[in-house]
């Protein structure tokens, strides 16, 4: 059974695709936010995603934006009362696989979700894991392991080293580095990357094969590799 998150601010909108799917023999999660989606969509492993363009909090563009600036292929049906093309074209552009204008009948919503997955199906199997030098990243079980020593790691933690891993050998400023994990702005006066970071590489130093692997690059930001 293929599972869905829809990201729907409007809860007649939500509980009208949770029916459809439902009864097409979907697994649908919904997240009424934008910040919940994009926590939702960072720390879930769904097949597909469909998501709303105009939210409340997080923009849609930005989550989707940063699910593929992280590495994630997860296919995206944009749902959006914008019908004007210019606004096709920039979902599509930011990475979404297709795009359904608000009002939508029920039956086409499914029938091209159902397409995206056997599209999505046929390019390949999905990434499953990543790998630098001896650390190794297993995205289906979200954990962390170097030379079969398991990392600990919280949520957060994760998704830095998945974007970092993702990007190795690349110096990753702050801006970067928060932009992609937490969706939104980088306010230059915050330490939270510093403070996430350090904590991914305690953890990393605890282990003696990964202890050097997280460099911090003076004034620029950080480069693991």
């Amino acid at each position: 059974m293929a599972t869905v998150l829809t990201i729907e601010d409007d809860e007649i909108t939500a509980k009208e695709i949770i029916r459809e799917l439902t009864e097409c023999g979907f697994e649908v999660d919904w997240a009424s936010s934008g910040r919940e989606g994009m926590s939702k969509v960072m720390i879930g492993n769904y097949d597909a995603v469909m998501l709303d363009r105009m939210l409340p909090d997080i923009d849609g563009l930005t989550i989707l934006r940063t699910m593929r600036g992280v590495g994630m292929e997860t296919p995206v049906l944009m749902l959006s009362a914008l019908s004007d093309a210019d606004e096709r074209v920039r979902g599509l552009r930011a990475g979404g696989d297709d795009y359904l204008t608000k009002p939508f009948a029920s039956q086409e919503m499914s029938a091209r979700l159902e397409i995206l997955l056997r599209r999505h199906q046929r390019t390949g199997k999905r990434e499953t894991a990543l790998h630098v030098g001896p650390l190794d990243l297993d995205l289906v079980t979200r954990r962390a392991s170097c030379m079969g020593i398991d990392i600990p790691l919280l949520p957060t933690e994760f998704r830095v080293l998945e974007f970092m891993m993702r990007n190795p050998s690349q110096v990753l400023t702050r801006t970067m580095i928060f932009e992609a994990v937490w969706g939104y702005r980088f306010d230059p006066g915050s330490n939270l990357i510093d403070v996430h970071v350090g904590r991914l590489r305690k953890k990393l130093e605890g282990v003696e094969a990964a202890s050097k692997l997280l460099q911090t690059v003076r004034g620029s930001g950080y480069i693991l590799g």
